[in-house]
């Protein structure tokens, strides 16, 4: 900056007091939204209380959270979150929740106070709590506040660590999260003694086999000038080693009556445009996208993708002999669980090594499943559906419909056929959420489905695109070894 003139030095700090201005705002903004969502909280709860409901007023918050959820566009489950996380700051932490309001504070150091603080239950204490807090917060970012509100809420802390932590451990999951570019990721929350001691001896794996690597290289160029080494980093290393020990591994002491969990094999569900799965050069029709369709019907199919034989490793690295391949109009190489874009390659793999097929006929202009082999109630039936419908088809909602109920638009007690017209895939929560809600659906052509919310809004769902071939779990067996599998999924593109 030294450089700088006075007049952009001026401009400058003009500029970061806008900017702080405008984050002020931003965090009071924020902070009305949380005051909107406690209310909306509340009266869920007020609503509930006026009739007996077995659930506790469950199903009423799923409705409330429901009606705000298509409003704004995003999933009834994440506005009930964020219900319970506006409540618990604007009822339980009011000062703090005061503060961002006041612009003091950031969203982001009222989540570290209320998250930090969660477990006092006594409201005296966590009045004391936020009022020994909020002087640091606004001082400090929420990165150095949390190990300091740490320290300071154990000071008013009922219990003990160890009993706080005997309850902590029952909240121990593992949870994935779709991530850009046929990524996603795997999350554990568990005991710190455990995920550290699994971090450690991943990575001291993962140095030994770097190591060698190494030395292999080092010496392979001494003998072969063309010798191509292992070029992963440690934490490319770490991520295979423990893809390898879930997919490839079996439990210790978590047998069961009817055989070893290491028998056990994940399934996933794929869509493949039949292109890809070819393995075609699909950038070949990129200059010829405006020509007319085909009138023939397009041929798609169905089968089952277990983790069959093949090593991890295999789909973590770059093969330059794999020919790279763009996708036809806009179109990913294929959809893992109807949402998630991967690459065509592992597709290919999968396709290759599934054990079944099912043929699914399709509109050659419009896409609209027209047909499937062996289409008879209720199997084939449930898959002509699976196929087309993809995900659940309450709006917002995203659920692979491999994992939800099919249900009948029109009841069959009152008349309603058990037919292609009247069946819809709904996760359990919105399949409930249809019968025990005031929330309604009518069934249009095209697979349209038109949902009418309780304050009378309505709300369309179309079926996505189903010109595929869609993998599906099916009752024959997945290959019986999966260790080639993932390596191939890891070796180079």
């Amino acid at each position: 900056m030294i450089d700088a003139t006075d007049s952009q030095m001026a401009t400058l700090a003009d500029l970061v007091e806008s900017l702080a201005a405008a984050d002020a705002t931003v965090n009071a903004m924020m902070a009305a939204r949380d005051g909107l969502l406690a209310l909306a909280g509340r009266m869920a709860v007020d609503i509930a209380k006026q009739g007996d409901h077995s659930d506790g007023g469950d199903m009423t918050m799923r409705t409330v959270a429901a009606e705000i959820g298509q409003r704004l566009r995003v999933s009834d489950r994440t506005v009930e979150r964020r219900i319970a996380e506006a409540s618990c700051l604007v009822d339980g932490f009011p000062t703090v929740w005061a503060a961002q309001g006041a612009g003091r504070i950031a969203a982001a150091h009222a989540h570290v106070i209320i998250e930090t603080g969660a477990q006092l239950i006594d409201a005296v204490q966590r009045d004391a709590y936020a009022a020994a807090v909020l002087p640091l917060a606004e001082v400090e970012s929420p990165n150095r506040l949390r190990p300091l509100a740490r320290r300071i809420v154990e000071r008013f802390q009922e219990l003990p660590v160890d009993d706080r932590h005997r309850q902590a451990r029952s909240q121990r999951r593992v949870w994935a999260r779709d991530q850009d570019d046929a990524m996603a990721d795997l999350t554990l929350h568990g005991p710190a003694v455990l995920v550290h001691a699994m971090m450690d001896r991943l990575s001291q794996m993962a140095h030994e086999i770097r190591s060698e690597n190494l030395r292999a290289a080092k010496e392979a160029r001494v003998i072969d000038g063309d010798f191509t080494p292992d070029a992963r980093s440690v934490d490319e290393i770490r991520a295979d080693l423990l893809a390898d020990l879930v997919l490839t591994g079996s439990p210790a002491g978590h047998d069961i009556a009817d055989g070893l969990l290491g028998e056990i094999r994940g399934r996933i569900e794929i869509t493949v445009p039949v292109m890809t799965l070819m393995g075609q050069d699909l950038g070949a029709n990129a200059g010829h996208r405006d020509s007319p369709p085909s009138s023939k019907r397009s041929e798609t199919k169905r089968a089952t993708a277990g983790t069959p034989d093949i090593d991890a490793r295999s789909l973590s690295e770059e093969r330059s002999d794999e020919t790279k391949r763009p996708t036809i109009d806009g179109l990913p190489p294929a959809i893992l669980d109807g949402a998630v874009p991967i690459d065509a390659r592992t597709a290919r793999l999968l396709a290759g090594t599934t054990p079944g097929w099912d043929r699914v006929l399709t509109h050659p202009v419009s896409g609209a499943v027209l047909a499937a082999d062996r289409y008879r109630p209720p199997e084939q039936l449930k898959r002509h559906l699976r196929a087309r419908d993809q995900r659940c088809r309450f709006p917002t909602c995203g659920l692979a419909a491999r994992k939800c109920d099919l249900d009948h638009n029109d009841a069959a007690s009152t008349g309603g056929s058990t037919s292609e017209g009247n069946l819809s895939a709904f996760c359990r929560r919105h399949h409930t959420l249809k019968h025990a809600s005031p929330w309604h659906v009518r069934h249009r052509s095209g697979g349209l489905l038109e949902w009418t919310s309780p304050t009378g809004r309505t709300y369309l769902d179309t079926p996505p695109p189903p010109n595929t071939v869609v993998f599906t779990s099916e009752t024959s067996e997945p290959c019986d070894s999966v260790e080639i599998f993932v390596d191939r999924v890891r070796a180079p593109f």
